[in-house]
C-alpha cells in the first residue's frame, strides 16, 4: 500500500505559483518514490493580493506536475499587521474542516508533516494527527518565537512573549518528530534545559536536520534559459546579490562596498530583488553616482539560475545584529548561489559553517564594507587554480543538498514515526 502523506505549508502557494521550491520538490521526490503526496497551503500569496478561487467553498484543489495541491481558504494579508494574524487564524481554523472534506474524497493520511513558518498549522497538524490516530512531523523552518525576539517585535519576558515560548515547547512536545532547517537547531532546545538530559520532557532522539536545498536537475535547465539582459553579457567581473532587499539584508553595505571600489572599471555590482529598501537604495545609486552599481529590481525565480551562471561571485548578504547566525544558515539562495559553481562571499561567519566545510567561499569577520571590498579584490585576483577550488567545492555541495537526497532524509523520518 502507498503511504499517504499530507505536507502543509501556509505558504506554499508561491511554491505552486514558481513550480518549485522545498515542500513541492519533497512532494515531487515523494511521488517518484511511490508515496501519495498532496500539499496543502493557504488561497492567498505571500504579501500579494492576488488568490486562487475556491468559489465560495473553503478549499479549491488543482494537479500541477503531478502534484495535487489543496487550497484552504483565508483571507489576503498585505504586511505584517492585523491582517497578517487574521490569515493565520482563518487557515488554522479552516483546515479542520477541509481535513474532515478531503479525507471523505481521498482516504485517511499515514503522516501530516505540518510547517511553520507560524506555529498554528503545527498546532492544527498535532490536533488533527491526534483526532485521525496518527503520527504528526513537525517542520521548524524559523525558530518561532526567537526570531520575532530578535526583531524587537515583542519581548521574551513580555506575557506575549512567554505565551509564544510555552506554545512553542507544546508543539516541541507533541509532535512526533521534528525536523529543523538548520544544524545547530536543536542546540535551542539544550539551551533552553527542555531536553530529557537536563530533566525536560522533549527527546532530542526525535529531533533531526533537513536544511533547504536546490532542486540541481531544475536548476541546470534552467540556467539554458538566456535572460535579455546587456549587464550580463559583458565580460566584466560580475558582483552578484539575489533577494530581499529589506534591513535584515543590509543592501546597503553592498553599495558601500562598490563606493570603495569605484575605480576599478572592471567590476560591476549587480543586484537583482524588490524589497522596502529599494527605492532608498536607488536614491543613494544616483546621488552617489555609483556608476558601477545596477539595481535591477523583481525577477521570476526561474530566471535566476541563468542569471547567477554569468556571475564571477555572488555575495550572501545579511545584517550582523537582526538575527542569531550561530546556529546555521538554510536559505534557499545559498544553495541556489552553490548550484552556480561560482564563489560566495557572506557578510556574517555562520555557525555550522557551509562554505568552510565546502572551501567555496569567504566569511567576513566585522561585515564592514572595507572588508566585502578588499574579499572581492581577493577573488578577482585569484589563480585560476584557486579559482576553481571554491568553485568546484560550491558545485560539490550543491550535489549534497539536492532535494533527491533530501527527501531520502524525509523519507527515513516518515519511516520511524509510522
Amino acid at each position: 500500500m502507498k503511504k499517504k502523506i499530507w505536507l502543509w505549508n501556509h505558504y506554499a502557494t508561491d511554491m505552486y505559483k514558481n513550480r518549485g521550491g522545498r515542500h513541492y520538490w519533497f512532494a515531487e521526490n515523494l511521488i517518484k518514490q511511490g508515496y501519495e503526496a498532496t500539499v496543502f497551503c493557504a488561497n492567498t500569496y505571500h504579501n500579494k493580493s492576488e488568490f486562487i478561487d475556491t468559489k465560495n467553498k473553503r478549499y479549491a484543489t488543482d494537479t500541477l506536475d503531478n502534484i495535487p495541491f489543496v487550497f484552504v481558504k483565508t483571507t489576503t494579508a498585505l504586511g505584517n499587521g492585523i491582517d497578517r494574524v487574521k490569515n493565520m487564524v482563518l487557515f488554522y481554523f479552516n483546515l479542520f474542516y477541509v481535513a474532515k472534506e478531503y479525507l471523505k474524497l481521498n482516504g485517511k493520511p499515514d503522516v501530516i508533516l505540518a510547517s511553520s513558518v507560524h506555529p498554528l498549522t503545527m498546532v492544527a497538524g498535532i490536533q488533527i494527527a491526534k483526532k485521525l490516530g496518527i503520527p504528526c512531523i513537525c517542520e521548524i523552518r524559523d525558530l518561532w518565537p526567537e526570531a520575532i525576539f530578535s526583531f524587537n517585535k515583542a519581548k521574551e519576558r513580555s506575557l506575549l512573549g512567554r505565551v509564544l515560548t510555552a506554545g512553542e515547547h507544546w508543539i516541541y512536545k507533541k509532535a512526533d518528530a521534528l525536523i529543523f532547517t538548520k544544524e545547530g537547531d536543536t542546540d535551542y532546545i539544550r539551551e533552553k534545559k527542555w531536553d530529557t538530559g537536563q530533566g525536560g520532557n522533549i527527546d532530542l532522539e526525535k529531533c533531526h536536520y533537513i536544511n533547504n536545498g536546490v532542486d540541481i536537475n531544475a536548476f541546470e535547465i534552467s540556467s539554458f534559459r538566456k535572460v535579455e539582459d546587456e549587464d550580463l553579457s559583458t565580460d566584466k567581473f560580475n558582483v552578484v546579490y539575489v533577494g530581499a532587499i529589506r534591513p535584515v539584508n543590509n543592501v546597503g553595505n553592498i553599495l558601500d562596498a562598490a563606493s570603495i571600489l569605484k575605480s576599478e572599471s572592471e567590476i560591476q555590482f549587480l543586484i537583482y530583488g524588490d524589497g522596502n529598501q529599494k527605492e532608498i537604495l536607488e536614491k543613494r545609486i544616483a546621488n552617489e553616482n555609483l556608476t558601477n552599481v545596477n539595481m535591477k529590481g523583481f525577477v521570476n525565480k526561474q530566471t535566476i539560475p541563468y542569471i547567477l551562471s554569468k556571475s564571477s561571485v555572488n555575495i550572501l548578504n545579511y545584517s550582523q545584529t537582526e538575527y542569531n547566525w550561530s546556529r546555521g544558515n538554510s536559505s534557499n539562495k545559498l544553495f541556489e548561489y552553490m548550484a552556480s559553481g561560482k564563489p560566495i562571499i557572506s557578510t556574517v561567519k555562520m555557525g555550522y559553517s557551509i562554505l568552510d566545510k565546502y572551501k567555496c567561499g569567504i566569511e567576513l569577520g566585522r561585515s564592514t564594507p572595507e572588508e566585502l571590498a578588499k574579499a572581492i579584490l581577493k577573488i578577482r585576483t585569484m589563480t585560476n587554480q584557486q579559482y576553481e577550488v571554491m568553485a568546484k567545492g560550491a558545485k560539490k555541495g550543491a550535489k549534497d543538498f539536492d532535494f533527491k537526497l533530501l527527501t531520502r532524509k524525509l523519507i527515513d523520518v516518515i519511516e520511524g514515526v509510522h
